[in-house]
């Protein structure tokens, strides 16, 4: 749910968009004028924006300046995963639900336009209203409010479309300062990041002298999109913390406001209850992503984050990689109850990579990177 006020010249603009009043939308390339057929008003402009909103100003007796805001609009729309798998009628039911919360705080006579662009990436509803009081008076400041007033917008809305839609994804709370619902999107990205972390996994526990160059690649390039995805998901997870402690105590408050509800509310807290396990076992799948990341040895980490992508990719630093990786599995073996690998395998790989490494600075194109490297250390040796 979003406001915004326009004064005067600018509803025409405004009239123009929502209404597909334009051929072409060069600064919106988001629409599908194709689609645009599939649109639909629940309250059709009885004239054009600007001339209804004069005259209902006009008809209430208030004075205006050339500042006075004459038109609010209100945007309602949901989360695409909201929307996903919703037959039109469905779609229909959502916004007609939208258009009767407003209904109930502003006068109905004073709202010109209420049109669902079905047009767009995502299902949304544009709602024009004329900013007057119920003394009749133009105050758009009033109606819209400060930001306290703003968060109060979303609560009500909130609390209002959850009876029916226990789904919907919040917007700011007055009381969080966090998001109180996490989208579906969040949950997906948790499943990808899970099975990154099942490989890793099992590169780090099957890892051996006979394998240590392949995996040391492997993990490399699997790093590569673990790593930033952790990141990612540790900084989402901070954005909707709030969601994993404040669903139960929602709707107790929401049953305290209106004892009428309470048996849509009962049936709300059920749906609580399931995301509430669902919330639970998104976070314990973040901690395990951030668990795996310890059993990496420090040394391995170190160089991995110190080494370019081509670096990486470079056949006698994948060698060195999986020696590094080698080797720390033997630290480790010694304090970690001889799960380590064997002193005899680290010396077989040894045996195995070494030939491969001579045999590469040995090649023509070993000596021409070597070379380019030789002249790329005296080039900064100079700058420095």
């Amino acid at each position: 749910m979003r406001f915004a006020k326009y004064k005067g010249p600018e509803i025409t603009n405004i009239e123009a968009h929502n209404e597909r009043r334009k051929e072409k939308y060069a600064s919106n390339p988001d629409i599908d004028l194709s689609r645009s057929k599939h649109n639909f008003h629940l309250i059709e402009p009885p004239q054009r924006y600007r001339a209804e909103a004069e005259q209902q100003i006009s008809a209430a007796g208030c004075r205006t300046r050339k500042d006075s805001v004459r038109l609010v609009e209100v945007l309602f729309t949901a989360t695409p995963e909201f929307f996903q798998g919703k037959k039109p009628p469905e779609i229909r039911q959502y916004f007609e639900e939208a258009l009767h919360f407003l209904e109930q705080y502003q006068a109905k006579e004073t709202i010109i336009s209420a049109v669902v662009h079905m047009d767009e990436k995502t299902p949304h509803m544009h709602l024009s209203f004329v900013p007057l009081t119920p003394d009749n008076r133009l105050s758009a400041k009033e109606i819209v409010g400060n930001k306290k007033k703003l968060s109060w917008w979303q609560d009500k809305f909130w609390e209002h479309m959850v009876v029916k839609y226990s789904d919907l994804e919040r917007g700011e709370s007055a009381s969080q300062t966090g998001r109180d619902h996490i989208p579906p999107r969040i949950f997906k990205e948790m499943t990808r990041l899970t099975k990154q972390r099942q490989k890793l996994d099992q590169l780090l526990a099957g890892i051996g002298p006979l394998n240590g160059k392949k995996r040391a690649a492997e993990i490399s390039e699997l790093l590569d999109s673990y790593i930033p995805a952790v990141e990612k998901m540790r900084t989402q997870l901070k954005k909707y913390s709030t969601a994993f402690t404040n669903t139960r105590a929602e709707n107790e408050k929401l049953k305290r406001k209106n004892k009428k509800l309470s048996e849509s509310l009962d049936e709300a807290t059920h749906e609580s209850v399931l995301k509430q396990l669902k919330d639970a076992k998104l976070q314990r799948e973040y901690q395990e992503a951030l668990a795996i990341l310890e059993r990496i040895p420090k040394e391995v980490l170190d160089a991995y984050t110190h080494m370019g992508t081509t670096e990486r990719n470079h056949p006698m630093k994948q060698g060195l990689w999986a020696w590094e990786v080698i080797i720390w599995q033997k630290k480790k073996a010694i304090n970690d109850y001889g799960t380590g690998i064997p002193q005899h395998e680290m010396e077989a790989l040894a045996r195995v990579l070494l030939p491969e490494i001579e045999k590469f600075y040995a090649s023509e194109e070993g000596q021409r990177q070597f070379a380019q490297w030789k002249e790329a250390q005296q080039s900064l040796a100079m700058v420095g």
